[in-house]
């Protein structure tokens, strides 16, 4: 491992546990990235034109744009034509080895490259062989793709959107679907090391994203369809409220939730109006606010519109009612208790320069995540991770002049 890009992984929880990891774009990479701040080793294999996330956003270099940045921490890159032979079975010499093997397009892709779990479990009986894709496989739509806004669509979130709005079906504004899925097969891999470690065997785990997040998004919305027959049309009335948004204040908007029997008690003291919490029935109990949502909602916009949001932000806290200011792109990094947890950081990284980064979130008494590597280069650790198995000079040399092995600049070209 270079010096350059290697910062104390061997205390991570998951030092040891070597990753080959093929995929791209979002949902593989983050949950490959979480894995590796755990102190996993993830080789990244990177196509000849490597991963299409790194031409996405602002960058001073090609190749390494922010969302890439940023979902690709504490990784090694290596840069391989897989649709050569020898490429192909270069991969499978590093598979040799591995503890998982990581890929996110639908089987039938694998299955052509001949990296099918069959094929991989051949050479490796402990291997944990990883998809995330679109839909499980024993269904028609097992070959289909998927992407994260057909998936909003699919699962519900955009029509629940409307719901909400009262507007037409809406995407929400985040790759939620990406993340979710993949943090679902985190889970997924670390149960996995956890059963072989007692039957020595592995095995394949499919983790459909439509599947995934049909269960996550009817956890909360599936209501009276829970029943047979049918107590309702489904659907939580607290989330789908037009009025469960950030409320406008007389200076911007605050985010308060006035949930409990003690909250609203304490609310309508502080309001100097305690005598008509118990008059009116539609505030007695978690029950009678459910059903009453909409209007009490628009009631509690009307009254903090009458004050500032700093006056609401002392108000509210004080009487131990959950509030929070509405915070932007800017206005996130002056937040104190960010600031106290010390979440946002600087690195330097070798190519591009200073870089705001943002810590792994969990906290741990002895061995906590960490970001372990820089954002690697496309390719840029080819040459160590092959030695590291086996290849001789020769055969690396071999490997770079038939185009199986892409081999870049230490540097990017600037843009």
């Amino acid at each position: 491992m270079s010096a350059d890009s290697v910062r104390d992984v061997a205390a991570g929880p998951l030092s040891g546990v070597k990753i080959v990891d093929v995929s791209s774009v979002l949902m593989g990479p983050y949950a490959t990235q979480l894995l590796g701040e755990m102190g996993a080793d993830i080789i990244k294999v990177e196509a000849p034109k490597g991963d299409v996330v790194r031409l996405i956003g602002p960058s001073r270099h090609d190749g390494m744009g922010p969302i890439f940045l940023n979902t690709n921490r504490s990784k090694r890159s290596i840069s391989l034509d897989l649709k050569k032979e020898s490429g192909r079975e270069t991969l499978l010499r590093l598979i040799e080895t591995a503890d998982v093997f990581f890929y996110n397009v639908r089987p039938q892709a694998m299955a052509r490259l001949g990296l099918a779990y069959e094929e991989l479990a051949a050479i490796n009986p402990g291997l944990i062989y990883v998809g995330v894709f679109g839909y499980g496989q024993d269904g028609p739509y097992a070959a289909k793709p998927a992407y994260d806004d057909l998936m909003q669509g699919a699962t519900g979130v955009a029509s629940f959107v409307a719901r909400s709005t009262g507007g037409p079906p809406r995407y929400v504004p985040l790759a939620m679907v990406d993340r979710i899925t993949g943090m679902a097969a985190v889970n997924a891999t670390l149960a996995a090391l956890y059963e072989r470690s007692a039957s020595g065997k592995g095995q394949r785990i499919d983790v459909p994203m439509f599947e995934t997040m049909v269960g996550f998004v009817f956890s909360d919305h599936l209501g009276g369809l829970t029943f047979d027959p049918p107590l309702d049309d489904g659907g939580y009335a607290r989330l789908l409220s037009p009025a469960r948004r950030p409320y406008k204040t007389l200076d911007g908007y605050i985010c308060a939730v006035v949930y409990t029997d003690q909250q609203w008690r304490s609310f309508y003291k502080l309001l100097g109006r305690e005598d008509e919490l118990d008059t009116d029935p539609r505030l007695a109990s978690l029950k009678t606010r459910s059903e009453y949502v909409d209007e009490i909602y628009s009631e509690l916009e009307a009254i903090l519109f009458t004050r500032t949001t700093s006056e609401w932000m002392d108000l509210l806290s004080a009487v131990d009612i959950p509030v929070t200011p509405v915070h932007d792109s800017v206005s996130i990094f002056e937040d104190e208790h960010l600031a106290a947890v010390k979440y946002f950081g600087y690195e330097d990284h070798p190519s591009e320069g200073r870089l705001r980064t943002f810590r792994h979130p969990q906290t741990w008494s002895r061995t906590p995540p960490r970001h372990g590597r820089t954002v690697p280069l496309q390719g840029q650790h080819g040459i160590e991770i092959l030695k590291e198995h086996g290849f001789s000079d020769r055969e690396i040399s071999d490997l770079a002049q038939s185009g199986a092995l892409i081999l870049k600049d230490s540097g990017t070209k600037k843009t």
